[in-house]
């Protein structure tokens, strides 16, 4: 019985971390994409160097979602 309860933990603790991990990451990508598409947008001839930092911003924005991704997998199968 103790056992169950604690995979029961286990596996709540790594869905919640995946669902409040995955929130800042959208909304980041989101709003840069939004602005880069704008700038685009207003302004067609700097629509490459736009292109570039919005794909870099993206990237590490979206680094956070892997970090929960490990500590999820971290918390299902070391603990």
């Amino acid at each position: 019985m103790e056992q169950a309860i604690a995979t029961l933990g286990k596996a709540i603790g790594a869905g919640l971390c995946m669902g409040v991990g995955a929130i800042g990451p959208a909304i980041g990508e989101g709003n840069a994409v939004s602005k880069a598409l704008e700038g685009m947008a207003r302004q067609p001839e700097a629509a490459g160097d736009l292109r570039t930092t919005m794909i870099m911003g993206c990237a590490i924005t979206e680094t956070t979602g892997i970090y929960a991704l490990l500590i999820a997998f971290l918390i299902l199968f070391t603990l």
